[in-house]
């Protein structure tokens, strides 16, 4: 297989160790039916050295094969709420190459714990030391904190997945190398999450063939009641970071996002 490098000079410490870690850890749900994983050759302070895969069109077929597939890798799991890929003890990282922020890690055994303490309300408060944010906008978290009880409803109840993360539609891949067209999975901020985070991320930025991807998922394990109702709840730490990145426009999005969940 031919060798494709990510790298850039002075990334934070562990970056390029965490995401292939956390390539491997997803790649092990392969076994169980899980998604292919890019294959993973080597890393350093500069660098993460993977598997180049060549490019295809998606079909229908494919797509109704990953949904199953991301279920199935959902259900290999994750010991808590926050874990780090396996073998990983360093920071977690989430966003753009150039600009990645700590994502935190932790022991939660609740989503709601979970989603408050080591998502939602430390990116808005890094959003506020970085001036795209305001003091507004962590008393909007903050409600919505109050609320998750209500906003979980029924999926406040599911075990920690085994979640790719950063799932939107430029991170999964299509390819045909292996003679008809599947899903790979790319730059994972991996961890130990809700299913539903992946869920929302597919459907944040428009994915080819969504509606066959969630019939896929949900033949292997469907989704708890009012999932589709949660989609912006789940939408918000990822909105909230592209504050963090990009500020503009994003503020507002995110500030909508917060009051039509109240």
């Amino acid at each position: 297989m031919a060798k494709y490098r990510k790298s850039r000079m002075w990334a934070p410490e562990g970056f390029f160790e965490c995401e292939g870690r956390g390539l491997q850890w997803l790649g092990e749900a392969q076994a169980q039916g899980g998604p292919r994983v890019v294959d993973v050759y080597d890393w350093g302070k500069d660098h993460l050295d993977i598997e180049r895969v060549e490019s295809c069109s998606p079909t229908a077929k494919a797509a109704y094969d990953f949904g199953a597939a991301l279920a199935r890798m959902h259900d290999a799991g994750a010991e808590f709420f926050g874990s780090a890929p396996a073998g990983y003890d360093g920071t977690c990282y989430f966003g753009p190459l150039q600009d990645p922020v700590p994502m935190a890690t932790g022991e939660w055994t609740g989503p709601a714990t979970y989603f408050a303490e080591g998502r939602l309300l430390p990116t808005v408060e890094l959003g506020i030391r970085r001036g795209e944010l305001n003091t507004d906008d962590i008393t909007l978290a903050q409600r919505i904190v109050d609320k998750l009880p209500e906003l979980l409803g029924r999926a406040a109840d599911d075990k920690p997945a085994r979640v790719h993360g950063d799932l939107w539609s430029g991170n999964v891949m299509w390819t045909a190398d292996s003679g008809h067209a599947q899903a790979v999975l790319i730059d994972p901020a991996a961890h130990g999450g809700h299913r539903e985070e992946d869920i929302a991320m597919l459907h944040l930025f428009g994915m080819s063939y969504l509606t066959q991807i969630m019939d896929g998922y949900q033949s292997v394990h469907p989704l708890k009641a009012g999932w589709q109702d949660r989609l912006t709840l789940w939408q918000l730490y990822p909105i909230a970071g592209h504050c963090v990145f990009f500020g503009g426009g994003y503020v507002s999005e995110f500030r909508a996002m917060c009051r039509s969940l109240l």
